[in-house]
């Protein structure tokens, strides 16, 4: 089987192609912009990359081509799939056709997906049951964002579109019989026009999950009370508070607050506990206890970029974060805020996606970054109307379109808590930044 991977170099489309080399298949692929990590792993993999557009890609003839869903009509590849009749499919398709022997336990929300996902196949490790897992990120404990396992399947369930070609949420795809609801708010407004239609797909995705499976769902979220609403036809278990799963992060411990057993964990944040909440109760769902789920917690190391602390420098600590919608911002910022206590807390905020740079969320954004001190926003210079709603010297608030100028900003010397947050590369600002400084305190400047 040669299987043909378009857009093979995003997170999910990488961990796809190692899943079908672990099952035998000949894989190659192709993206825009062929780079590392991923280009390297996947080449450790015996996969041969292409980058761009050359129809050379599709000789010899493809069993299968993955089309990822970055990928539209026009694109020459996708064009010449077409026009030569090719067999075709999407990603999140082919993966559900790979697990559909297999137990799957989706994770689902707005926020938290990547690093309730990787705590939950940590989880199912601890208690020896070998998960696979297909996750939006890297979890540390394990250093790669797939692998097939030979027990139960974990993957992140993203509600953005599938492909070109379907428009549906790509966890229709996954016929999960464990489906978790960490939360739901709106976002990606280029595919969804309001709350609802997001909410809609989610109850098509508890439509799917049979009579025998589980949906565990946040409690008090009013989305989700409203998904519900709409019909559910598996056993039903709430987290959150005033459930069985209810925690609580105080430092760097977590508590459950029914047991009153606490552990001490890497992670921080009440969204982080939140977190836990739900992974706890979905392991619980294919049979792990309590106690070994939650015990779990205290080796459980984190995902790469989700507030990772890359390091000190002299009085100033710099951390890297994917948060990239208010919520997620202010979670994030409150989590730092708790570290820093009475310490400045500066954060990088670059506005990257779609409904970001649509400014969308333009009102919100000034009350997500209540907790810190000093807020740099990174701009597109085609987004210029951001600019008003975000600038404000008075309150140390400041919108940057060029980059370079504020890397020599941050470069300066200074002390307390410095926050990149970004759900792109940032221009690999947050390393440049570090090392300009560790340069600095070298020379003794």
């Amino acid at each position: 089987m040669h299987c043909h991977i378009l857009g093979v170099c995003g997170t999910f489309m990488g961990g796809l192609a190692a899943w079908c080399v672990a099952e035998g298949w000949t894989v190659t692929g192709s993206d825009q912009a062929v780079y590392p990590p991923m280009s390297d792993q996947l080449r450790a993999l015996g996969i041969r990359l292409f980058d761009g557009e050359d129809l050379a890609q599709l000789e010899p003839r493809p069993d299968l081509v993955v089309i990822g869903n970055a990928l539209s009509r026009g694109h020459p590849v996708v064009e010449a799939v077409l026009e030569q009749r090719l067999s075709y499919t999407s990603g999140p398709a082919l993966w559900g056709q790979l697990t559909r022997d297999r137990t799957v336990l989706a994770v689902s929300g707005t926020h938290g997906k990547t690093t309730t996902s990787s705590l939950l196949a940590h989880i199912l490790t601890e208690a020896g049951q070998d998960p696979g897992f297909l996750i939006g990120g890297v979890p540390l404990n394990f250093g790669v964002s797939a692998r097939p396992g030979t027990g139960p399947v974990v993957i992140e369930a993203d509600e953005y579109d599938t492909a070109f070609f379907d428009k549906r949420s790509k966890f229709l795809h996954y016929h999960p019989d464990v489906f978790g609801l960490n939360n739901l708010e709106f976002d990606h407004a280029d595919i969804f026009p309001d709350l609802a239609a997001i909410e809609r797909q989610f109850q098509h995705g508890l439509r799917v999950v049979p009579r025998s499976g589980q949906v565990v769902a946040r409690l008090d979220e009013p989305a989700i009370d409203r998904v519900l609403a709409g019909g559910c036809w598996s056993t039903l278990t709430r987290v959150g508070p005033g459930t069985a799963s209810h925690f609580v992060a105080e430092g760097t411990t977590v508590r459950d607050v029914g047991s009153g057993r606490a552990v001490t964990w890497a992670l921080r944040g009440q969204h982080n506990a939140a977190n836990a909440e739900l992974a706890v109760a979905m392991a619980e769902a294919v049979g792990v206890t309590r106690e070994i789920a939650f015990e779990a917690l205290s080796s459980f190391l984190g995902v790469a970029r989700r507030l990772n602390a890359l390091g000190t420098v002299g009085d100033l600590t710099l951390w890297d974060d994917f948060a990239h919608h208010p919520t997620a911002i202010a979670l994030t910022l409150s989590a730092v805020r708790e570290t820093a206590g009475a310490q400045p807390v500066t954060a990088v905020i670059e506005l990257r996606s779609n409904t970001m740079k649509a400014g969308v969320h333009a009102a919100a954004l000034p009350a997500a970054v209540a907790a810190a001190d000093v807020v740099h926003w990174v701009v597109p210079a085609t987004s210029p109307g951001l600019d008003d709603a975000l600038s404000d010297a008075s309150t140390q608030r400041y919108v940057w379109h060029d980059l370079e100028a504020l890397v020599s900003v941050l470069s300066e010397p200074s002390h307390g808590h410095l926050v990149f947050m970004s759900n792109g590369g940032f221009g690999g600002i947050q390393q440049r930044v570090f090392n300009n400084l560790k340069l600095t305190q070298q020379s003794g400047v």
